[in-house]
């Protein structure tokens, strides 16, 4: 893939979701300091998503990616969570504000019919556009038990909505389909021990043909929250490298004319303690349209609709609430 930035809007994009990692202090606790990261440093220019790597304006602009420093706090006391900032990130919308506290793991309830109609998949689809949730998904047990459903995260919520929850373990073992953990691992422990293994860099591949058969591809990967919460720094360590050489994957087949956007939730990985923190998270910007996106990103809300102006979808009423996407990307 050429990273290069000439300008250029995207035709496609994919959103890589990674939950619960920010930006934090650089030292020995904080796992994006010690970890193997190749692929981030080869992006960002040889820095990594660490607080004394910034420059001036909260960024790192790389020689293939541009990385912003975004608020998940969003205006709202307390500590971000999971349900409302997936909220945010997918449809633009303050979920935090509108349910009136910061709120997770899942999705709160009065908020799930606006994210189906809202977020940036079934935005895509009602434009005309192909939309795409590369994540598996055990699809058979929902349709059994809906009530597995119950207590959504944003993601597959939005897959839901806009029809492409679709993947399942045959798309996964036929190379159709990303497992949620990346590799294969806990799918062959809980639901196929047949399915065969595939290596992170593999992972990424399969994402990057998956983008290049539709406008806007969604993947959510959570492991790196669940080792946050654990608290230990060898798991964090393991957790970044394995989504470094996934990211390694996805950028060198990623399709020329794709905007890759990687973005979290909230902090938490960053941090030794096994709680979400305060820290703005990273977003990161690869391919046609990344100086276009990180000029306008500065907090979750931002995100989505950026996307999808890049891509000349309209927004709806309401997109970023606390930003001034009044100014369109032109095309």
């Amino acid at each position: 893939m050429d990273h290069a930035d000439d300008g250029h809007l995207p035709r496609r994009a994919i959103l890589v979701f990674l939950d619960g990692i920010g930006i934090g202090a650089e030292g020995p606790e904080n796992p994006f300091a010690t970890a193997r990261l190749p692929t981030l440093e080869r992006l960002l220019g040889g820095r990594r998503p660490l607080r004394g790597h910034l420059d001036a304006d909260g960024a790192i602009h790389g020689p293939h990616a541009v990385l912003v420093a975004t608020d998940a706090t969003l205006g709202v006391a307390g500590t971000p969570q999971s349900g409302t900032g997936q909220t945010s990130l997918l449809t633009g919308r303050n979920g935090a504000a509108l349910y009136g506290r910061h709120f997770g793991p899942w999705v709160p309830t009065p908020l799930r019919e606006m994210l189906a109609a809202e977020n940036l998949l079934t935005r895509a689809l009602r434009a005309g556009r192909r939309p795409a949730f590369a994540n598996a998904y055990p699809i058979a047990s929902i349709d059994a038990d809906p009530r597995i459903f119950r207590r959504p995260a944003g993601p597959p919520l939005a897959a839901r909505a806009a029809g492409c929850l679709t993947r399942d373990l045959a798309d996964l073992a036929e190379g159709r389909a990303v497992a949620s953990s990346i590799t294969n691992e806990m799918w062959r422990r809980h639901v196929g021990g047949d399915l065969p293994q595939v290596t992170p860099e593999e992972a990424g591949r399969r994402l990057s043909r998956i983008s290049a058969d539709a406008d806007v591809t969604l993947f959510a990967h959570y492991d790196t929250d669940h080792a946050g919460h654990r608290g230990s720094e060898s798991d964090g360590v393991a957790a970044l490298e394995k989504v470094d050489a996934f990211l390694g994957g996805v950028v060198d087949a990623l399709p020329a004319d794709a905007l890759l956007v990687v973005a979290s939730d909230h902090g938490n990985l960053e941090d030794p303690s096994p709680a979400h923190t305060l820290n703005p998270v990273p977003v990161i910007a690869a391919g046609p349209g990344r100086q276009a996106l990180a000029a306008r990103v500065r907090d979750l809300t931002h995100v989505a609709p950026t996307m999808l102006a890049l891509l000349g979808i309209a927004p709806v009423d309401g997109d970023g609430e606390s930003t001034d996407m009044d100014e369109r990307v032109d095309r």
